[in-house]
């Protein structure tokens, strides 16, 4: 139905991931601002009075619920945003989960029309891909579309 994802990365580079998520269709999204560290520990610092260590650094935590079909797409977004030019340790890390159920607290809506937002990637996918004069079923991005475009829609969705 639709997978969380949180991506922890460098604080210099959440307006480049805000701003790529938008371009693609993601409409909805929260960050945290945290702190932790990876494999490198830490940085060492150099000053006056000498050497130090700082073991807890600060990163963003960016989170996104979306629906099964775009997670690939949203992965390979938000690890080309957040890449620093050198692609050196602590760029971070994504994390993908499953989400059991979704509720519009406002409309009581549930699963994947909770999750639809006007713009979003799922309403520009199935507005590309719906034949003319016909609109896909309710929750079915790929209905009607896929007995014409077989070749584009695999670049699109994981079938399985």
């Amino acid at each position: 139905m639709a997978k969380k994802i949180e991506a922890i990365i460098r604080e210099e580079k959440l307006a480049d991931v805000k701003d790529a998520l938008r371009a693609i269709g993601i409409v909805g999204m929260n960050f945290f601002e945290v702190k932790g560290h990876g494999r490198q520990g830490g940085i060492t610092l150099a000053g006056r009075s000498g050497t130090y260590q700082i073991d807890m650094l600060p990163r963003v935590q960016v989170n996104v619920i979306l629906s099964d079909h775009n997670v690939e797409k949203t992965i390979e977004t938000i690890r080309t945003a957040a890449r620093s030019e050198d692609g050196g340790a602590g760029d971070g890390l994504i994390f993908v989960f499953p989400v059991e159920e979704v509720v519009r607290i406002r409309t009581g809506e549930r699963g994947p029309d909770a999750l639809k937002y006007e713009g979003d990637i799922d309403a520009r996918i199935a507005k590309y891909y719906s034949p003319p004069g016909k609109k896909p079923a309710e929750g079915d991005v790929t209905k009607g579309a896929a007995n014409k475009t077989p070749g584009k829609i695999s670049r699109f969705f994981i079938k399985g």
